[in-house]
C-alpha cells in the first residue's frame, strides 16, 4: 500500500511539474507570437511608407527637376535641335 502511495505521489508530481513547465512554454511562445506581429505589422507599415516614397519620387516632374539640376540637362526645342544628314548610297537598302 505504502509503495502505490509513492508511485501515485511521484506520478502526480511528475504530471504538476509537466504542467508547469507546458504552460511556462505556451506564454513563452504566445509572447514571442505577439512579438512578431507587432514586428509584421512595422514592417508593413515601413513597406507602405516606401513605396510612397518611391512612388513621390518617380514623378515626371520630379525626374525633369533633376535632369536640369544635377544633369545640367535641358528640354529639347527646335531652336537647339541639330539634324544629321542621312546619306544614301545608290544600289544600297535602306
Amino acid at each position: 500500500m505504502m509503495r502505490l502511495n509513492i508511485v501515485l505521489l511521484a506520478a502526480v508530481i511528475a504530471s504538476a511539474l509537466y504542467l508547469v513547465r507546458t504552460q511556462y512554454e505556451s506564454r513563452r511562445l504566445y509572447a514571442e507570437l505577439d512579438k512578431a506581429t507587432s514586428e509584421s505589422r512595422r514592417l508593413e507599415i515601413e513597406h507602405e511608407r516606401l513605396q510612397f516614397e518611391k512612388r513621390a519620387q518617380a514623378t515626371p516632374l520630379r525626374v525633369e527637376q533633376l535632369a536640369k539640376e544635377q544633369l545640367q540637362m535641358r528640354a529639347a526645342t527646335p531652336a537647339i535641335t541639330q539634324y544629321v544628314p542621312q546619306h544614301v548610297q545608290k544600289g544600297a537598302a535602306p
